[in-house]
C-alpha cells in the first residue's frame, strides 16, 4: 500500500490547552448560574415557596444535562437539515477529546458539549419564575422536559449549528440572545398567561421576602456571566476578552440607568431594582458581547434596562401573572439586545462577524436580527401552549386553592424553608404581633400597589 508523504496529509485539529482550560472554567461558571438563580429567585418570592421556586431551577438542569446527554446535543448540533439536527452522536457516539473542526478546533468536542449542554439547563430554569407559587413541581418538571426537547434544541440548531436555517441567514446571536433569553421570556409570559394569577394577586403587596439573597444571585448570576458569554468564544483569544470587557460594562450601565429612572419617578433607588436592572443589561449584551465594542456595551446596556424597565410597568396592568417578570427582563432586554446587534456589530471586534448599521450602514443585518426575534417569537407561541397541554394530559399543572393557600414548599415538598418562622415569612405581608396577626391596610381595603419589578 502506497503511504502519502508526511507533509502532504492534512494535520488533524488538535485541543489547545489553554483554550481547553479557559472553556474548562466557563462551563463551570455557567453551572453556577444555576445556583445563582436559584438565590435570585427565591429571595423575590414569598418564604412559603422558597424551596420550590429554588428547586425548579436544580430541576431544570438536572432534566436537561440527561436529555442533552441521551440526545439533545445530538438533535441539536450534528448534521442534519435546516430545521433539525440528526442521531450521529445519540448518546455522545463519536463525541470524544478530539476537537470538532466545525464548532471549534482547539478544545475537545466532548468539552464543547458540555459547555452547550449548561446553556440548555439555565434556559428552561428561567422560565420557571413566571409561574412561583401555583405550578405543581411534577406539572413544572415534566414541562421542562417537553420544552427542552421540542423547542430549545431546534432553536440551539436553527442560530448556532452549521447548516441551521437562521446560521445561514447570517443572525448573528454570540451567546444566546434569542436561543435562551427571547426564547425563555415570551414562553414564561405565555405559561403565566395559560396557568393564571395566584389567587391573591391584585388583593395585597406579594412582597419578596429575602431580598439579601436575591442580592447574592444576582452576583453569582453577574460572575457567571462572563463565562455565558466569554466562554462562547470558545478560545482564550481577544474576542474572549472583548466579551468580558462588554458583559460588565453593559451590566453596569443598566445597573445606574434602572437605578436613575427609579430615582427620578420615586424618589427611591431600590435594592431589587439595581438587582433587576443589572440581570436586564446583563441579557441585552449577550447577543451582541463578541461582536461590539465596549462603548456600544453602555448603550445597549442602557437602552435594554430601560425597555426591561417599562416593560414591568406595563405588566401590572394585565391580567397575566408572570410573578417575577421574567418576560420584561428576558423577553424584552433579549429583544433589544438582539436587534441592537445588528447596529452595532463591527468586524474591528470580531473578524467571523458582520459590519452593522453603524460601522457599515448595513441595514440588512438588523432586518435579519428582526427575522430572527420574529422566528423565535412565533415558534414559542406555537410551541408552549401545546406544550402545557401535553403536560396536562398527564398530571394536573395547577395546585388547588387549598394548597396554594397553606404553600406550596409544605404541599408539594412536605418541607419549609424556615423552621419556625413566624406567618409573616410564609404569608407575604401579614405581621406578627405575640398570637395576634394584623393585616396591613391594603389587604384590608383592596388596595393594589404597584408590583415590585423583578425578574
Amino acid at each position: 500500500m502506497t503511504r502519502i508523504p508526511l507533509l502532504l496529509q492534512e494535520a488533524a485539529p488538535v485541543a489547545q490547552g489553554g483554550d481547553t482550560a479557559w472553556l474548562l472554567v466557563s462551563t463551570a461558571l455557567v453551572l453556577l448560574m444555576v445556583p445563582g438563580l436559584a438565590c435570585f429567585y427565591g429571595g423575590l418570592v414569598r418564604g412559603r415557596a422558597v424551596l420550590n421556586t429554588m428547586l425548579m431551577s436544580l430541576a431544570s438542569l438536572a432534566v436537561m444535562s440527561v436529555v442533552w446527554i441521551a440526545f439533545g446535543y445530538s438533535v441539536a448540533f450534528s448534521p442534519g437539515s435546516a430545521w433539525i439536527g440528526g442521531l450521529q452522536w445519540v448518546g455522545m457516539q463519536g463525541v470524544g477529546a478530539a476537537p470538532n473542526p466545525v464548532y471549534s478546533a482547539n478544545v475537545p468536542h466532548l468539552l464543547f458539549a458540555a459547555f452547550q449542554m449548561m446553556f440548555a439547563g439555565i434556559t428552561v430554569a428561567l422560565i420557571s419564575g413566571a409561574v412561583v407559587e401555583r405550578m405543581r413541581f411534577a406539572a413544572f418538571t415534566l414541562f421542562a422536559l417537553l420544552w427542552g426537547t421540542l423547542v430549545y434544541l431546534p432553536l440551539a440548531h436553527w442560530v448556532w449549528a452549521d447548516g441551521g436555517w437562521l446560521r445561514t441567514l447570517g443572525a448573528l446571536d454570540f451567546a444566546g440572545g434569542t436561543v435562551v433569553h427571547i426564547s425563555a421570556g415570551v414562553s414564561a409570559l405565555l405559561l403565566a398567561k395559560l396557568m393564571g394569577p395566584r389567587h391573591d394577586v391584585g388583593r395585597t403587596a406579594l412582597l419578596p421576602h429575602n431580598v439579601p439573597m436575591t442580592l447574592l444571585g444576582t452576583g453569582l448570576l453577574w460572575f457567571g456571566w462572563f463565562g455565558f458569554n466569554a466562554g462562547s468564544a470558545l478560545a482564550a483569544d481577544g474576542v474572549a476578552a472583548n466579551a468580558a470587557v462588554t458583559t460588565h460594562t453593559a451590566a453596569a450601565a443598566a445597573t445606574l440607568t434602572w437605578v436613575l429612572v427609579e430615582f427620578v419617578r420615586t424618589r427611591h433607588a431600590t435594592a431589587v431594582g439595581a438587582a433587576t436592572g443589572a440581570v436586564a443589561g446583563l441579557v441585552a449584551i449577550t447577543p451582541a458581547a463578541g461582536f461590539v465594542t465596549p462603548l456600544a456595551a453602555i448603550a445597549i446596556g442602557a437602552l435594554g434596562a430601560t425597555c426591561s424597565y417599562a416593560a414591568i410597568q406595563w405588566r401590572p396592568r394585565t391580567r397575566i401573572d408572570d410573578a417575577l417578570d421574567v418576560f420584561a427582563c428576558h423577553g424584552v432586554a433579549g429583544i433589544a439586545g438582539a436587534v441592537l446587534t445588528g447596529v452595532f456589530a463591527t468586524t474591528r471586534v470580531n473578524a467571523a462577524g458582520v459590519d452593522g448599521l453603524l460601522a457599515a450602514g448595513n441595514a440588512r443585518l438588523v432586518g435579519v436580527q428582526l427575522v430572527a426575534v420574529l422566528a423565535t417569537v412565533a415558534f414559542v407561541c406555537v410551541a408552549t401552549p401545546l406544550i402545557l397541554a401535553l403536560v396536562k394530559l398527564v398530571v394536573p399543572a395547577r395546585v388547588t386553592l387549598a394548597d396554594e393557600l397553606a404553600g406550596i414548599d409544605g404541599v408539594e415538598h412536605q418541607e419549609e424553608g424556615y423552621h419556625g418562622a413566624s406567618l409573616a415569612d410564609f404569608a407575604g405581608p401579614a405581621v406578627t404581633l405575640g398570637q395576634r396577626v394584623v393585616l396591613p391596610a391594603s389587604e384590608v381595603y383592596g388596595a393594589v400597589p404597584d408590583a415590585a419589578p423583578g425578574v
